[in-house]
Formats: structure tokens, sequence, C-alpha cells
């Protein structure tokens, strides 16, 4: 049997995969191909897999698997906060987190030092370190060891993320292949008006950084250049950590998503040029009011 904690954490991996690489209605979706872009076993993506089928996301076909009910782009708000929103958010997950960026946890540690440090039983952990190796920000070694993979943990080097970010999304738009996604501008568009509307205020933290990071991978990707495409996804992975610490301030969210559909407003416009530098001022500004909070 699939974790208990790891199919619904699937659901909603199997959804940024579809939104990420913009897949269409009919799309064939493998189990072993999904288990293997998302680095897990074939178990807890069959479970996702028929979550998504009630959610008629997906539909089956007998002998043949999966296929995509929807295009990318009609996954919106409608489909993500059943999934995501209302999901339970573990203290001891973010507990996990914080300790790390303060550095109280070494590199390397073993099940019973967290199960002792947490004061939880190893059943729970698990579901906790299986979703934190999802993220990309822990490995499990052999035996019951695990270690933390390199993530931005200082303010220095967020700073320079944000400036690598700042040069990279902005010059992405104003690339000779660069040409809007209809309906990735609308579905993004329907994703920052929910956060608008008060989502902002009762969405998780895990929603809110997909939310933001989505939003920023679907412009770069309407440049259609791979380099760029994933470079913005490594930095994304980096400051996970981070941007957990900082979204427990929700204050300038709004404004975030104003910026965002100001963006969005100027492409459709036609002036890529102002866009352009619009979301670099936006980038560099968002570092200048979140990085002093991680003094």
């Amino acid at each position: 049997m699939s974790r208990p904690s790891l199919s619904p954490q699937m659901t909603v991996r199997i959804i940024e995969h579809i939104r990420e690489n913009n897949l269409a209605r009919g799309h064939h979706l493998p189990t072993q191909t999904l288990a293997d872009a998302l680095r897990v076993s074939r178990a807890p993506i069959a479970a996702a897999l028929k979550r998504l089928e009630e959610l008629k996301i997906v539909r089956s076909e007998p002998y043949r698997g999966y296929f995509l009910a929807k295009d990318a782009s009609e996954l919106s708000k409608e489909d993500s906060p059943s999934l995501s929103d209302q999901e339970p958010e573990d203290e001891v997950y973010f507990q996990i987190a914080e300790d790390r960026l303060s550095r109280k946890l070494a590199d390397r540690i073993s099940e019973n030092e967290l199960m002792r440090l947490y004061g939880i039983p190893r059943s729970r952990l698990l579901k906790i370190l299986h979703r934190i190796a999802e993220e990309g920000w822990i490995e499990r070694l052999p035996g019951n060891g695990w270690e933390f993979r390199a993530g931005l943990t200082s303010r220095a080097g967020y700073e320079q993320a944000y400036q690598f970010r700042a040069a990279i999304e902005s010059q992405s738009l104003l690339l000779p292949s660069f040409r809007i996604d209809p309906k990735a501008f609308h579905a993004a568009r329907e994703e920052q008006q929910a956060i608008l509307d008060g989502g902002f205020e009762r969405m998780s933290r895990t929603h809110l950084f997909q939310a933001n990071s989505q939003f920023h991978e679907m412009l770069v990707g309407c440049s259609q250049n791979e380099f760029f495409v994933d470079a913005v996804r490594r930095v994304n992975r980096l400051r996970r950590l981070i941007e957990y610490r900082i979204t427990v301030n929700r204050s300038r969210l709004p404004l975030q998503s104003q910026e965002h559909l100001h963006i969005l407003d100027l492409i459709e416009a036609g002036d890529r040029q102002r866009a352009a530098e619009f979301l670099r001022v936006h980038i560099l500004g968002a570092s200048a009011i979140k990085s002093p909070q991680l003094i």
C-alpha cells in the first residue's frame, strides 16, 4: 500500500507536472513515467491517479491506463483548493524547515535522532520525510539516515538568488521566441485573483509558494527557451525553505498579486519592454522587503 500522506502530495505534484509541461486533454499519463519524473515509486502515483479520476481531471481506459481529461490551462482554482488549500499543515514539518534554516540540524541525521528531537513516532516522521524528499530538500541514505540537500539558508544567498531571477526573468520576456499562452495567462489571472480575493489569508504556505513559483515559471515558459525555464525552476526549488519562513507574514501578498496581474496586463497590451522592467523591479522589490526578515 502507498503511504497515507504520500498520495495527497502526489495528487498535487501531478497537477503541477501537468501545468509545468502544459499538457493537453487526452495526453497519456503512464504510471511509470510519472513515477520517474517525480522520483517516487509507482504505488503513490497509482493512488493519486485514482483520486484525480474521482475529481474528473483524468480518465482511465482498460488495459491502456490514464489520460488527461482537461487541458493544463483548465486546472485552475476549482481544482487546486480541494487538493492543497484545505490540507492541514503539519507543524512538525515546518519546525524541521525552521530548524534546518537555523542550522540546528546537521547535514546528515538519523530517523532515531529526529524522532527524539520532535517527539513523534516513526510512522508520522516518515510521512514528513517523504514529503520533504518529494520537494527536493532531503534525500534518503542507506539504512535509516537522511541527508539535507544544499539550499538557500543565508540572507546573502537569498539576495543573490533574487538578483539572478530579476536578470533572467525580465530578459525572458524580451526574447524573440516569447509567445503569450492565452490559456496559461487565463489560469494565472484566476489564481492571482483568488489570492487577492482573500486566498492570501486562508491558503497554506505550501500552496502560496507554489502559486507564486508557477506564475513566474509560466512567464519564463512563454519564452520557449528551456535553459531559462530550467534555471528559474532550480532557483525556486532552492529558495523553498526560506520562503516558508517569510510567508508566515502575509501582509505583502495582496500587493504581490496586484503586481502579477499588472505584468499580465502589460504583456497582453503588447508592451513587453515595460513589462520586463516592471518584472525586474517587482522581483528586486520583493527581495528588498523580505531579505531583512532573515537577519
